[in-house]
C-alpha cells in the first residue's frame, strides 16, 4: 500500500470549511471558542474552567490538523521537486500559484497532487466518490483530503484501536456511520475484537472473542470471503456487536485481506436502516478495508503455537520438520502471488517421504513446483485447490474422510477414496492427503470380521505336512505362536474322548473329497474347555488327488453356554408365568375392590347418579381408569373420571393416589379448574413420572349448575330431550406433563330431565376409526330413548364399538 506515513489525528475540529486549517487572528493566535467567550461574560468560576478546557482541546485539535495539513503540503512539494527537478522554495511557489489559478486551497491541491502520483486504491475510491457526489455538498477537494487524511492516520496509528477511531472520525462519520469494529481472525477461524469506536466498553467486553462456528455478521463475511451488506441488522436475524443499541440500523462487513489471506473483518454500523449505496461508496469502504488489512497483517496469530508461526514469504523449516514426522503423505504449501499481489497459486515447498506423486514423477520433482501446474485438475470448483484456497483465506481447517476426488493429472484417475486434512500454520498450508488402498482395506475388513466372529482360518498341505494357522487359532487351542500348529490327524488327541467319533467321521468326509464339519470340545493344557466347530474342504490337484485341506475353526463356546442358559431360562419362565398370573389376579381384585363395576345410590337431592366400570378383557392389561361421585360437606357433588397412562400394578396404584388426592383437595371448596391444577402438581412432583387425563365437575343442587374442567380428556356429553352433544373442548393439559398448568372452566345450567355423561376413552376408541367418528357414534347411541339412567348406561356399554382392550368408566347424572 502506497501513501505517506505521518502522525494522524482528529481533524474535525481543526479543519475549516472545505478542509483547510482554522483561520488565525492577526497576532497569530486562534480565537477563543464561543463557549469560552460566553463563560467570560458570565463570570462564573466553573464556566471559566470548562471554557479553558474547551479552548485547550480546540487548540490541540487545531495543532493536529495543522500538522496533518503541513505534512500533506510537504509531501506534495516533494512530488513537485521530483517531477520538475526544482528546489523546495520553487516548489512552494509553484504550489501556491497552482492553488490560486485553480481556486483551491493549498491543502486541497496537495491532496490532488498526491492522488495523481499514487494512483492507488484510495485515489481510485476518492475519484469514484467525487464523480458520484456531483451536485452534493461535498467538493472534490474535501473528499480527497478526507480519504488521504484517513489513510495517513491509519498507517501511522499506534495500534488497531487507534485505527478504528481514525477510520470512524475521518472517513466513516461523513458517510453517516456511527460505529466501527475491527475483528482479527485466529488460526481456528475464531474472531477477536482488536479495535472499535462508537461502542461502549461494556459492549466491547462482551464481544471481545467469538468462538469458531458461531454465526455473526462478521463471520458471514469471513466464511463467504465477500462484502455483505445488511440494510437492517434486525431483518437479517444475525447477531453482532451493538445489535441491541442499533437493532434496525444497517451494517456492512468487509473481509480485510491481502494476497488471498483474510487477516480480519471491518464492520461498520449505521443507526438507521441503510439504503442501497452507490458503487463509489462501496469502493471507498473496500479501500478502507484494505488499509485495515495492511495494519492487521503485521499482527501475530496470538492463538497459534509459537513453533508454527511462519513469517510471510519466509522459509518454513518447522512445518517441514513436522510433515517429515507424519506417517501419512503430506505437502507444505506457501502462497504464490501475481504482480498485483493477488493469490494465483500455491507453491509446493516440501513433500514428505511418504508422498507418492499420482503421475509417477520422482518426489523431488514436485518440490518447488506450482500446485496447479503439477495438478491442473485440482482447479475445478469444489475440488482440492478450492478447499486449500478457502483454508488459507479463513484459517478454518478442512477435514474429510473417504472423499472421492476426480483426476488430479491427465490420464491418472484417482478413484479410490482419500482422507484429506488441510490446515493453515502461519503463512503456510499443510495438506495431508492419504489415498486409501482398497485391497488393504478389504483385507483389514476380513481380519476384523474373523475377530468379531471368533473365526480362525487354516491350510494344511497333505504332501509336505506344512500347516498355516491364522493367529487367532493359537489362542483357541491355548498354544503360543512359537509352538507348532495341531495337525488334523492329531485333532482327536486334543478333544474330549466322547467327541472322538465325531472327529473321525469329519476326517473321513474331507479325505473322501467332500466338505465336512464337526463340533467338539477342545481340552487345553491350562484346563480350559473350549467348544469349537471345524469346517474344511479338500483342494484337489491336476490329477484329481488331494493336495491340501483348507478350512476354519470357530469358537462357539459363547453359543453353547447361551443354549445352556436358555434351557435354564425356559424352566424359570414357566414358574414366572405362573407368578405373573397370580400377580394379575391380585391386581384385578385390588382394582375391583376400589372401583366396583356399579356404585350404590348417591344421597343428592334432585339428582340421580349412576356409574359403570368395565375392566379390560385381558387380565394382563389391568389399567388405571377411575371414577368418583361423592357429596362434599358443602352439599355440592364431586363428579370425575380419569385415565392413568399404562397398565398393571403401577397404573392401579397411581390411580388410587390421584383419586384420593382429588377427594381431599375437593373439601377445600375450590373450583374444578383449581382442583385440576393442584392435582397436576401431585402427579408431577409426588408420583413417579405419572401422566393422566381427567374430567372434573362440581354440581350445585340448589342452582342446578355444573362447573367443570378437563385435563387432556374428552369433554362430557349433554343429553337434553332427543338431542345429544358434547360440551366445549376447554383448554387443559394432561396431568403430570408440566410442573405448573392452568385449566379453563365452563358452567352449564341443567334443566329437569337433562343427563350428563362423563366417560373414559375405552368407551369409544377403535383401532381403525378416528376419535371424532367414534364420538359421533356415541352421540347417536346417547340420543336413543331410555326409561332410566341405569338403562341408558347399560345401553352405552352394550353398544360400545371399542376394540382396544382398555378399561371403561362411565359416570352419568340425571336431573329431576
Amino acid at each position: 500500500m502506497s501513501g505517506p506515513r505521518f502522525r494522524g489525528g482528529d481533524t474535525s475540529a481543526g479543519l475549516h470549511g472545505d478542509g483547510a486549517p482554522a483561520p488565525e487572528a492577526a497576532d497569530g493566535t486562534v480565537p477563543a471558542p464561543a463557549g469560552e467567550r460566553q463563560a467570560v461574560r458570565d463570570g462564573s468560576v466553573d464556566g471559566r474552567l470548562a471554557a479553558t478546557v474547551e479552548r485547550l482541546r480546540g487548540e490541540l485539535a487545531a495543532a493536529h490538523a495543522a500538522a496533518e495539513g503541513r505534512a500533506l503540503i510537504e509531501l506534495a512539494k516533494g512530488v513537485i521537486v521530483e517531477r520538475l527537478g526544482c528546489g523546495p522554495a520553487q516548489a512552494a511557489r509553484q504550489l501556491a500559484e497552482l492553488a490560486d489559478r485553480s481556486g483551491l486551497s493549498r491543502l486541497e491541491l496537495a491532496a490532488d497532487i498526491i492522488n495523481q502520483a499514487a494512483r492507488d486504491r484510495v485515489a481510485e475510491a476518492a475519484d469514484a466518490f467525487v464523480r458520484s457526489a456531483a451536485g452534493e455538498t461535498e467538493t472534490t477537494g474535501s473528499a480527497a483530503v478526507r480519504l488521504r487524511t484517513a489513510e495517513s492516520a491509519v498507517l501511522d496509528a499506534d495500534d488497531t484501536q487507534a485505527v478504528a477511531e481514525s477510520l470512524l472520525t475521518h472517513a466513516l462519520e461523513p458517510l453517516g456511520a456511527v460505529a466501527v469494529a475491527i475483528w482479527t481472525t485466529g488460526p481456528d477461524a475464531s474472531l477477536s475484537l482488536r479495535g472499535h469506536a462508537g461502542y461502549g466498553l461494556d459492549e466491547a467486553a462482551r464481544w471481545r472473542h467469538v468462538p469458531p462456528g458461531v454465526t455473526t455478521a462478521a463471520r458471514q463475511a469471513l466464511t463467504g470471503r465477500r462484502t455483505v451488506w445488511y440494510l437492517s441488522l434486525a431483518a437479517s436475524g444475525i447477531p453482532s456487536i451493538g445489535g441491541a443499541r442499533h437493532p434496525e440500523g444497517g451494517r456492512v462487513v468487509v473481509p480485510a485481506g491481502t494476497g488471498g489471506r483474510i487477516h480480519g473483518v471491518l464492520e461498520i454500523c449505521w443507526a438507521r436502516p441503510l439504503d442501497p449505496q452507490p458503487q463509489a461508496v462501496e469502493r471507498q469502504i473496500e479501500a478502507l478495508a484494505e488499509l485495515c488489512a495492511h495494519t492487521l497483517e503485521d499482527l501475530p496469530e496470538q492463538a497459534a503455537p509459537a513453533h508454527l508461526l511462519v513469517p510471510a514469504g519466509g522459509r518454513v523449516p518447522e512445518l517441514v520438520e513436522l510433515s517429515d514426522g507424519l506417517y501419512d503423505p503430506a505437502l507444505v504449501l506457501t502462497p504464490h502471488l501475481d504482480e498485483e499481489g493477488r493469490l494465483a497459486d500455491f507453491r509446493v515447498r516440501h513433500a514428505n517421504a511418504h508422498f507418492q506423486d499420482p503421475a509417477g514423477r520422482p518426489r523431488g520433482s514436485v518440490d518447488g513446483a506450482l500446485l496447479l501446474e503439477a495438478y491442473p485438475a485440482m482447479a475445478g470448483e469444489g475440488e482440492l485447490f478450492d478447499r486449500i484456497e478457502r483454508v488459507y483465506a479463513t484459517g478454518e481447517p478442512f477435514r474429510a474422510r473417504r472423499v472421492r476426488l476426480t483426476a488430479l493429472v491427465d490420464q491418472v484417475p484417482l478413484t479410490s477414496p482419500a482422507d484429506i486434512s488441510i490446515s493453515r500454520h502461519g503463512a503456510a498450508v499443510l495438506l495431508i492427503w492419504r489415498v486409501e488402498d482398497e485391497t488393504a482395506r478389504l483385507a483389514g475388513l476380513l481380519q476384523h470380521a474373523q475377530r468379531l466372529g471368533r473365526v480362525g482360518a487354516f491350510e494344511e498341505d497333505v504332501v509336505t505336512g506344512d500347516i498355516t494357522w491364522h493367529g487367532q487359532l493359537f489362542d483357541f487351542f491355548g498354544r503360543s505362536p512359537a509352538e507348532s500348529p495341531v495337525a488334523l490327524r492329531d485333532l482327536a488327541a486334543h478333544a474330549h474322548p466322547d467327541d472322538a467319533d465325531a472327529i473321525r467321521r469329519f476326517l473321513r468326509t474331507v479325505l473322501s473329497g467332500r466338505v465336512g464339519s464337526a463340533a467338539f470340545r477342545m481340552l487345553r493344557h491350562d484346563g480350559v474347555t473350549r467348544h469349537l466347530r471345524v469346517t474344511a474342504e479338500p483342494v484337489l490337484g491336476p490329477d484329481g488327488g488331494i493336495q491340501a485341506v483348507r478350512g476354519a475353526y470357530q469358537d462357539i463356546s459363547a453359543q453353547h453356554w447361551t443354549e445352556v442358559a436358555l434351557t435354564a431360562t425356559r424352566d424359570r419362565l414357566a414358574a414366572t408365568e405362573e407368578a405373573a398370573e397370580e400377580r394379575n389376579r391380585l391386581t384385578l381384585q385390588l382394582q375391583h375392590a376400589i372401583m366396583p363395576p356399579a356404585k350404590p345410590p348417591l344421597d343428592a337431592p334432585g339428582l340421580d347418579v349412576g356409574v359403570r366400570y368395565r375392566p379390560a378383557e385381558s387380565e394382563s392389561l389391568v389399567g388405571g381408569d377411575w371414577y368418583d361421585a361423592v357429596v362434599l360437606p358443602s352439599k355440592k357433588v364431586l363428579l370425575c373420571v380419569g385415565d392413568v397412562a399404562g397398565h398393571g400394578v403401577e397404573a392401579a396404584t397411581s390411580m388410587v393416589v390421584l383419586r384420593n388426592a382429588l377427594r381431599g383437595l375437593a373439601v377445600t371448596g375450590a373450583g374444578p379448574g383449581q382442583l385440576l391444577s393442584w392435582l397436576n402438581s401431585v402427579a408431577h412432583h409426588l408420583t413417579a413420572h405419572v401422566t393422566a387425563t381427567a374430567v372434573c365437575g362440581l354440581y350445585d343442587p340448589e342452582s342446578r349448575t355444573l362447573r367443570w374442567a378437563r385435563a387432556g380428556h374428552l369433554p362430557p356429553v349433554l343429553v337434553r330431550g332427543e338431542e345429544a352433544a358434547d360440551l366445549p373442548l376447554l383448554r387443559g393439559l394432561l396431568l403430570g406433563a408440566l410442573a405448573e398448568a392452568e385449566y379453563e372452566e365452563d358452567e352449564v345450567r341443567l334443566e329437569p330431565g337433562d343427563t350428563v355423561l362423563m366417560y373414559t376413552d375405552g368407551l369409544v376408541e377403535r383401532r381403525d376409526t378416528a376419535v371424532h367418528d367414534s364420538v359421533a357414534q356415541l352421540l347417536t347411541v346417547a340420543r336413543l330413548p331410555s326409561e332410566s339412567l341405569e338403562r341408558r348406561l347399560d345401553q352405552l356399554l352394550a353398544r360400545s364399538k371399542s376394540d382396544t382392550d382398555d378399561d371403561t368408566c362411565v359416570v352419568g347424572v340425571q336431573v329431576f
